[in-house]
């Protein structure tokens, strides 16, 4: 009898750590841009400014890259640089979209079927930058197409995460002084 109880609490456990890896997909005020185009959004991209969680801790240098499988999804290919190892670092990846393909609305993977919320919800015309809302507030990035950020698309960004409800001061601004990640094609 103890055993069966056991393994049905061990099983609702495993449930609800799979539900909350899975249900929330982002903040209540952030809302995704609409008329993505996937295509133009592909390639590489560096983290200009995040919130540090332990996936990047101690990690400088990071960068993104996007391209697409065979099935539609994307392929993600994140590296930075572990300053404390004397290291570089990556982690493979995939991401879906939640809705349809013209809502920058999506869900990414790097450790099977757990899932987190990964939104676009700024981006300018030229898809040169973009504010990246995750899951919830704790997880936020800015990104460019560039190792460095104009002031005047820093200051809106930083608006428009603060209108969400980020608390900006949390940011950490990502140091790029390396030149040689064997990961960056």
């Amino acid at each position: 009898m103890k055993n069966s109880i056991f393994r049905f609490g061990l099983i609702l456990l495993t449930m609800g750590a799979m539900l909350s890896c899975s249900s929330t997909v982002k903040p209540d005020k952030a809302t995704p841009i609409t008329n993505f185009k996937v295509d133009h959004y592909l390639g590489t991209w560096y983290e200009i400014a995040r919130f540090d969680f332990r996936f990047e801790k101690d990690l400088d240098n990071t960068s993104a890259q996007y391209s697409l499988n065979e099935d539609g999804s994307i392929k993600v290919l994140n590296s930075g640089f572990n300053y404390v190892e004397k290291q570089w670092k990556k982690a493979d990846g995939k991401a879906k979209f939640r809705e349809d393909e013209s809502t920058a609305a999506l869900k990414v993977s790097f450790f099977g079927p757990f899932y987190s919320g990964y939104n676009v919800i700024a981006l300018d015309e030229d898809y040169k930058y973009a504010l990246i809302a995750g899951k919830n507030l704790d997880y936020l990035w800015i990104l460019s197409r560039e190792k460095t950020l104009p002031e005047d698309v820093k200051v809106k960004y930083l608006e428009i995460a603060k209108e969400v409800g980020y608390d900006t001061s949390r940011l950490i601004w990502v140091k790029h002084d390396k030149s040689d990640n064997p990961y960056l094609k």
